[in-house]
């Protein structure tokens, strides 16, 4: 019952509460964005891949500006990251837009994080079970090393909460996943994004 129905109406009901009672904050940090950014375009809207490999867009907080160089390129990310943009990285503040994604079932409170589109066709089959559930705000990976484990074990928690995920789980995950936001603890962008290569030495 809960994979079939529960789980969808907790969802609905959790990320439709959330929307309200965050929205002071919401929009405080729509002021803040504008301030820092000076620019309407506060939200960071990216192609992923959800259930079963459809493909959606993610919504987050923009944390980076457009700032370019004088041939008009994008500078590095470093150098284009507010600082504004790095508090809300830092406290995972800059996901938040992600419970509209939730309410519209793009998304679950609790799944694989959703990848890039390009990677779809680079899954090896146990990988592509990932895609079995819809992808979370938060998951099995997350809350087992967040960033500061490799993409191999990413790729096992994930295909492990595919075939074990129940209500009991799914709580613990999203309790084990408020300490680690409130201790920062394991947030390293170095490995927020894979390249191809990685598929194609590991699979």
């Amino acid at each position: 019952m809960y994979r079939s129905f529960l789980k969808r109406w907790i969802d609905c009901t959790v990320s439709s509460c959330f929307l309200i009672l965050l929205f002071p904050l919401l929009l405080l940090l729509v002021v803040f964005l504008c301030l820092s950014m000076r620019s309407v375009h506060l939200f960071f809207l990216q192609r992923r891949c959800g259930l079963k490999g459809k493909v959606f867009r993610i919504i987050k907080f923009r944390s980076m500006s457009d700032v370019t160089d004088v041939s008009a390129r994008l500078l590095p990310n470093e150098k284009r990251i507010t600082r504004i943009g790095r508090l809300l990285r830092s406290t995972s503040l800059d996901e938040l837009p992600q419970l509209i994604n939730v309410l519209k079932g793009d998304m679950s409170l609790v799944g694989p994080r959703p990848l890039h589109v390009e990677y779809l066709s680079l899954y090896s089959k146990e990988q592509a079970r990932r895609h079995e559930v819809r992808p979370g705000m938060t998951g099995w990976a997350q809350v087992n090393g967040r960033n500061a484990i490799s993409w191999k074990e990413k790729f096992e928690y994930d295909v492990w909460y595919v075939d074990h995920y129940g209500c009991a789980l799914d709580l613990r995950i999203l309790c084990k996943t408020v300490a680690m936001v409130w201790s920062r603890k394991g947030v390293d962008d170095s490995q927020k994004r894979v390249g191809s290569e990685w598929f194609n030495g590991n699979n």
